[in-house]
């Protein structure tokens, strides 16, 4: 839904509990685990990050019980429309004495 393509998410709790991990095997036990499991309930919140994408994405989750049959989620809120890299930042310029005002030395005498 989010087209993550290294994904690391944790619990935002502080402790860093990590439940998904873009490094191959590292909770690949996680995979089969409940949510509750880890102590997420009503309110807990999650964060994403695709270092890949430099893409980060918080995840608040709700309990409901309004869900059709067999829908197991729902993803509710502002969903990115594009994700990707974000664009290049343009070069800047070389700046001297912290300056960008095109002012040159002086080159009086001061006789």
């Amino acid at each position: 839904k989010f087209a993550m393509v290294a994904p690391d998410v944790q619990i935002d709790d502080g402790k860093g509990t990590i439940l998904i991990s873009s490094e191959e095997g590292e909770t690949e036990a996680n995979n089969h685990r409940k949510l509750s499991d880890f102590g997420i309930r009503n309110g807990t919140r999650l964060q994403a990050d695709d270092f890949l994408q430099d893409y980060t994405l918080l995840i608040n989750v709700l309990h409901s019980e309004d869900l059709d049959k067999d829908v197991e989620f729902e993803v509710v809120g502002d969903t990115p429309e594009k994700v990707g890299p974000k664009p290049s930042e343009p070069t800047s310029k070389n700046i001297t004495n912290g300056s960008d005002d095109g002012a040159q030395p002086s080159t009086s005498t001061g006789k």
